[in-house]
């Protein structure tokens, strides 16, 4: 699902398994294409909200800003920088003398050409998916001296509404990954998310989380304030199941093993299943912790606004017989309103298992 033109910047969960779900990448394979990510995360202009990678597949939450204007895009020596800093000098020394041979010749028509091929791959998710799983399946292949596909389809992508409860919930779902693989009771302590990078020290991660943190739930402003420490805490207590809302109530409890208690009060997956089975509805922290399609096949989520704002802009992929967008999530209570999540599909199949 692409965002409408209206939006100056976008957040898309981006999913992509392995090959027959073969279970190839190893703690090797998982550094370098966290490696590769960051990369491109920094050359492209993107930022990573949140992220896991799995033993077959990986989650991606990645902010989109929109393309600057012609005028405001990088020059010369901005993008030859930008270059240099994350793909060496080598390709930097080339780029650079390209352009200044072109530009020494009168050659600006190439030169812009030249630019244009490396800006039409900045701002722009499919792009960013395109490349980064291109080079790492080009690695890979070296590594095992294997050729051919490494992942299984293309990249699957869901929609979703910036700096509210909606992305927040995302984030909160992809980091809890291996606690719904069973790798882990916590994860703080697998080593290929987010949230873990984040408590072991990367300034990368620990900023995003900072940021996503510091979103009020209900669009509201900022919370400028807010520590690092602070925001791991209060982290802590959203995957935990103390609502974010009510985190500085929490935090002290959050930043202790204390926090880990939290967690035995809620009833397990297997019983999640037999309360949906039965017609009702999980906390969201219970929620999260079941494999929720809505998630990777919803298309777009968020507040019903949201979704039926994204559905009017892209009426033309829809049937004619649809009248609205917003699909209630099935199995989700949230019974305050703004909190309320929707989702473009409804799925009619195993929507939580």
């Amino acid at each position: 699902m692409l965002a409408p033109e209206s939006m100056d910047r976008a957040f898309y969960h981006c999913v992509s398994r392995v090959v027959n779900r073969e279970f190839v990448l190893g703690p090797a394979e998982k550094e370098h294409f966290l490696k590769l990510m960051r990369c491109y995360e920094r050359l492209y202009g993107l930022r990573i909200i949140a992220y896991c990678l799995m033993s077959n597949h990986f989650h991606i939450l990645v902010e989109v800003p929109k393309r600057p204007a012609d005028e405001d895009l990088p020059d010369d020596v901005e993008l030859v920088a930008r270059v240099r800093s994350t793909l060496g000098d080598k390709q930097a020394g080339d780029l650079e003398w390209e352009l200044r041979h072109l530009r020494e010749t009168g050659s600006e028509e190439w030169a812009e050409a030249l630019r244009e091929k490396w800006f039409s791959r900045m701002w722009n998710v499919s792009q960013f998916m395109k490349v980064l799983k291109q080079r790492f399946t080009q690695w890979f292949n070296r590594r095992h001296q294997r050729r051919g596909t490494l992942w299984e389809d293309r990249f699957r992508s869901v929609l979703v509404q910036g700096e509210c409860r909606a992305l927040q919930t995302m984030a909160a779902y992809i980091d809890l990954n291996p606690v719904r693989a069973k790798i882990c009771d916590d994860p703080k302590d697998y080593r290929w998310c987010g949230y873990a990078e984040a408590v072991a020290g990367g300034h990368v991660a620990r900023e995003a989380l900072k940021w996503l943190v510091s979103l009020d739930p209900h669009g509201g402003p900022r919370n400028e304030s807010l520590g690092v420490e602070e925001a791991l805490a209060c982290w802590r207590c959203e995957l935990f199941g103390v609502p974010l809302a009510n985190h500085r109530r929490h935090v002290e409890r959050a930043r202790g093993e204390e926090a880990a208690t939290l967690s035995k009060k809620r009833i397990s997956r297997q019983k999640a299943l037999e309360v949906l089975a039965d017609g009702g509805r999980l906390s969201q922290a219970e929620y999260l912790r079941c494999r929720v399609r809505y998630f990777t096949d919803g298309a777009a989520i968020g507040s019903r606004d949201y979704v039926e704002q994204v559905f009017r802009e892209r009426r033309e992929w829809f049937s004619e017989k649809r009248r609205k967008g917003a699909r209630s999530l099935r199995g989700l209570e949230l019974r305050k309103k703004p909190e309320r999540l929707y989702a473009m599909r409804n799925l009619q199949k195993d929507p939580v298992g």
